[in-house]
């Protein structure tokens, strides 16, 4: 005997099959990794900015140009001026404090670069996972259990590969990336911390307009005018490379879960390192390949066992 289905009444909403909800969830996902590798290739495009106009200009005007850049895009894509009460926020304090970490984080990078290579920062900034892991206990408390502590010691252990110390003395560029290594550690738990009060907008505006408002009081004091149109590019560059991929980050999380999107971070040392070449002719150090392959793997398999104890809970 045939069998037989009732009929779907007039204007009754089609029927979505499982496939169609994978498929669909599977393309957004795409989309998502898409937008992420977009997203580091703008961060690694900054970097190189930034290292070659600290040559011609001040690290600070070079921050500020690129806030400045930041903030206009912000306002552009965003627009929170047409969303009443987007831009209040119920922890003004934790917002300033963590636009501030941002801060921090942006202009120390800028001033390792004016000595490292930009693959010797991305080893180091590749520990974000391990630092961030390792305070979560003691600012947000969540504890790691003892493989993952085992993997973030083994991760320092790449980055002090990359720094080593006391082999001759530790250049004052090292200092100032993992002095801004932490801050954006920081930057990251504070970003949780307030996710669960205020709106994106308003996170977002603080983010943008934080470099802006503290140095533009200071800008005649560190302003140096520009003496080749190449010069004027790169600064309008490192406002858009920050702010368009900070955008694109936005995008990414919205269409793919932070743990499918977060191994793919660590893409971003072949265009660190591809720029560095092609740009300043810098070819990574033995040492530097070493510690960034300990590092990365650290972080790898952080991310794996994330995965694993989300699935028990």
């Amino acid at each position: 005997m045939a069998l037989t289905f009732p009929r779907r009444p007039p204007g009754a909403a089609p029927r979505v099959s499982l496939e169609t909800v994978d498929a669909a969830e599977s393309a957004s996902r795409r989309r998502g990794i898409f937008l992420m590798c977009c997203a580091l290739i703008c961060f690694a495009c900054l970097d190189a900015t930034g290292k070659w106009l600290v040559r011609h200009v001040p690290v600070w005007e070079i921050v500020w140009s690129r806030y400045v850049g930041a903030t206009i895009l912000m306002l552009i894509f965003t627009n929170p001026w047409r969303i009443t009460g987007s831009l209040k926020t119920q922890r003004p304090l934790l917002q300033c404090t963590r636009a501030l970490l941002l801060f921090g984080s942006t202009a120390l990078n800028f001033l390792a670069l004016r000595t490292l290579q930009l693959a010797d920062t991305m080893a180091i900034a590749f520990a974000l996972p391990l630092v961030v892991s390792l305070l979560a206990g003691p600012v947000l408390g969540e504890w790691v259990g003892p493989r993952r502590l085992i993997a973030i010691c083994i991760g320092f252990i790449g980055v002090l590969i990359v720094v080593r110390p006391g082999v001759g003395v530790i250049q004052p560029g090292m200092l100032f990336s993992i002095a801004g290594l932490f801050c954006y550690a920081f930057y990251n738990m504070f970003t949780r911390l307030i996710s669960a009060t205020d709106p994106a907008t308003t996170t977002n505006f603080f983010s943008a307009i934080s470099g802006w408002v503290i140095l533009t009081p200071f800008l005649p004091f560190f302003w140096v005018w520009p003496d080749h149109w190449g010069v004027w590019l790169g600064l309008a560059a490192t406002g858009f490379f920050g702010g368009f991929g900070h955008y694109l980050l936005i995008l990414a999380h919205g269409r793919a879960p932070a743990a499918v999107l977060a191994p793919y971070v660590y893409t971003q040392i072949m265009w660190m390192t591809a720029l560095g070449f092609i740009v300043f002719g810098d070819v990574p150090g033995l040492y530097t390949a070493i510690g960034a392959a300990i590092v990365v793997s650290s972080g790898l398999y952080l991310f794996y066992r994330e995965r694993v104890i989300a699935k028990k809970g």
